[in-house]
């Protein structure tokens, strides 16, 4: 476990400002998205500027993971930020569509490294006793960054221009770049892998030709075509091949007896389908806005704000009730349910339609998807084995982002596919402007404005049409997870589960962690909010130390295996001055358990402190070996209790008050 790192603060921003990026970038596009069609046309493909990013990052996830415990993290984190550096710059030069998406893919790559390797790196620089306090940083940044991103994109366009959106991460990156190489140690502990290359890339392969059908079907070509045929036999072909290897791999990506499993089974459908409407949502949203309603870009993000606020209110508030009573199966079916309504509701939006109305569906939608959104992890968490745990809590996460790139995929095709009916209607029974082109219209929206005002009205007409189907096709999709919500089962909660983290849930890129680093994340947060609670006072009755108070006793564990220790350090840990605490140095100098040097600067533990700092090291060792004993038996993770038990005792932060 590693002692707290120098230039610690400067890595952590670094990071942080890593992970924020790639969050951002998975939002920030959603509010620029009508201002860069009636740049670069190509409404058709608007849905691939957003699923490019996001199937990337979330099929590359598992190898950035693997590659960074194999290789070290350094290296490879610094290889994502230049990657998405790359990409973001391209992105931001790009004079077609098409060189877009392809850029938004790279650019994609980088960013689901950052996303992973991030908080990985947290582990090997953090001490266990600061980490709690650092994964709650790391959440917050899914927060802000789910608040911030369509603001910020509505921002850049209204003020700069849309290629700021992706211009804006290069000052960003280049700072958290010129950290990392300059202060993070490159030296940390490498595990050897046997990397599931064949399962990665037939999975990601899959997956890819699966979205492409989806968005070509009907719409690019016919339901028959050859291509359409082709995409699905390969798909299917993929998959089976897939089947097949992870059978036999060492390391499965993702093992398939974790579909045997009812409880990740039907929580997976659920959370792909919740990715599903979020992003979809996210999608289009903005694009009625600012056709239909005419209002700025960043008025559009403004408008988002009710969904964004009930998804991260509800995500707190559902993990704080879960942690609080062990109960879990209510809030996935209740969400669904309320996200059914929430969609339904969408789907009746009009040209007509107040902002009222628009803001109060939102909410109804995001209250929904908060509710379940962080709720399936912690349901696949506590269903998985122990040797399962890593792999399931990647693979729950996994089934929520590429639900996102179905959803933004299947929902543009809809999309355009009535568009491109209603416009056909509605040309045939108008008389259009002399050399008035109503191609135009799905190429630049933004015509619309100059059309005669019965015309334009026209026209608003369909493109809310076309939009409001999009959310009346998401309706069924999402009864169906509220249909299968019914069947995930609910089993007693395991205390390292209850240990929620926000980001897991609010992050769209899949989790990728060991068996043992997921329940030591579990078990820290534990720790970290056991600690505060008059903790040094328990362990002092359990170890038998009456008379000793529990800033004493927190004096023994700081000075456990410490040797000298000057006074001023002691105090300077602690916030305290050594006039505070020298009381209590003094009571257990008197005692015999603590001696000061001749010169009466320093402290450390006599023979008979030694004894006592071991039985309280051995009653917090219990306490923390309870916390995983419904994991059963596994001898890693006493391990790991060894290991994490005296790093956890004595902390700065929890020094009792």
């Amino acid at each position: 476990m590693p002692e707290r790192c120098k230039g610690l603060g400067l890595i952590i921003v670094a990071l942080m400002l890593g992970m924020l990026l790639a969050a951002l970038d998975q939002t920030i596009v959603s509010t620029a998205l009508p201002t860069i069609v009636s740049d670069l046309g190509g409404l058709e493909q608007l849905s691939w500027v957003v699923t490019g990013y996001l199937l990337a990052s979330t099929v590359s996830t598992p190898l950035w993971g693997k590659l960074g415990d194999q290789y070290g993290r350094k290296g490879l984190f610094i290889t994502a930020i230049v990657i998405f550096l790359i990409g973001s710059a391209l992105c931001g030069l790009s004079q077609s569509m098409g060189q877009l998406i392809a850029f938004r893919s790279l650019q994609g790559l980088g960013g689901g490294g950052l996303m992973v390797l991030a908080q990985a790196i947290v582990g090997d620089v953090v001490p266990p006793r600061e980490r709690g306090k650092y994964q709650g940083f790391f959440g917050a940044v899914f927060a802000v960054s789910s608040i911030v991103g369509p603001l910020l994109g509505g921002f850049f366009v209204d003020n700069l221009s849309w290629h700021w959106v992706f211009y804006v991460n290069l000052p960003v990156a280049a700072v958290a770049l010129v950290v990392i190489v300059a202060v993070l140690p490159g030296g940390t502990t490498r595990t050897r892998h046997t990397i599931d290359y064949a399962g990665i890339v037939l999975l990601g392969g899959a997956t890819s030709c699966l979205v492409l059908l989806a968005t070509w079907g009907g719409t690019t070509f016919p339901w028959s075509d050859p291509v359409i045929w082709g995409l699905g036999l390969a798909a299917v072909a993929m998959l089976a091949g897939w089947w097949f290897v992870e059978r036999r791999a060492a390391e499965p990506v993702m093992p398939p007896r974790l579909f045997a499993s009812r409880t990740f089974t039907m929580s997976s459908v659920v959370g792909f389908v919740v990715g599903f409407g979020m992003f979809g949502a996210l999608t289009y949203l903005p694009l009625f806005m600012q056709v239909v309603y005419g209002v700025s870009a960043t008025l559009s993000g403004i408008h988002l704000l009710p969904m964004m606020a009930g998804m991260l209110t509800m995500s707190i508030i559902s993990g704080q009730a879960i942690s609080r009573y062990g109960r879990y199966r209510f809030f996935p079916i209740v969400g669904t349910a309320v996200a059914t309504i929430g969609m339904f509701l969408l789907s009746r939006l009009t040209e007509n339609s107040s902002t009222l109305t628009m803001s109060v569906d939102l909410l109804v939608l995001g209250v929904g998807l908060g509710m379940t959104m962080q709720v399936l992890v912690i349901v696949v968490q506590n269903a998985a084995g122990y040797e399962d745990l890593g792999v399931a809590t990647s693979g729950a996460t996994f089934f929520r982002s590429i639900g996102g790139s179905f959803g933004v995929a299947v929902l543009g095709s809809i999309f355009t596919a009535t568009l491109d009916e209603d416009l056909r209607q509605l040309i045939a029974g108008v008389r259009l402007p002399a050399g008035f082109d109503p191609a135009q219209v799905q190429a630049d929206p933004t015509i619309i404005k100059r059309l005669p005002p019965a015309l334009a009205a026209d026209f608003l007409h369909v493109y809310a049409d076309a939009i409001s189907t999009v959310f009346t096709a998401a309706t069924p999709i999402m009864l169906v997870a509220f249909l299968l919500s019914w069947f995930i089962p609910e089993q007693p909660l395991r205390k390292t589960v209850g240990a929620v983290d926000i980001g897991e849930g609010l992050g769209a890129t899949s989790a990728e962690r060991s068996s043992l680093a997921e329940v030591e994340r579990g078990l820290v947060r534990l720790a970290d909010a056991d600690l505060r609670r008059n903790y040094y006072a328990r362990l002092g009755l359990l170890a038998g130390l009456d008379g000793i108070p529990p800033a004493g006793v927190w004096i023994i564990t700081r000075l456990d295996g410490e040797g000298w220790v000057r006074g001023q350090d002691l105090a300077d840990r602690g916030k305290v001055t050594r006039a505070e605490g020298k009381p209590y140095a003094d009571q257990l100098v008197a005692a015999g358990l603590v001696r000061r040097s001749a010169d009466g600067e320093s402290l450390r533990l006599t023979a008979e402190g030694d004894k006592v700092a071991a039985v309280l090291l051995a009653r917090a060792r219990d306490g923390l070996r309870e916390l995983v004993a419904d994991w059963g038996a596994h001898p890693e993770l006493y391990r790991l209790l060894d290991t994490l038990c005296p790093q956890l005792l004595g902390a700065d932060a929890d020094r009792p008050r």
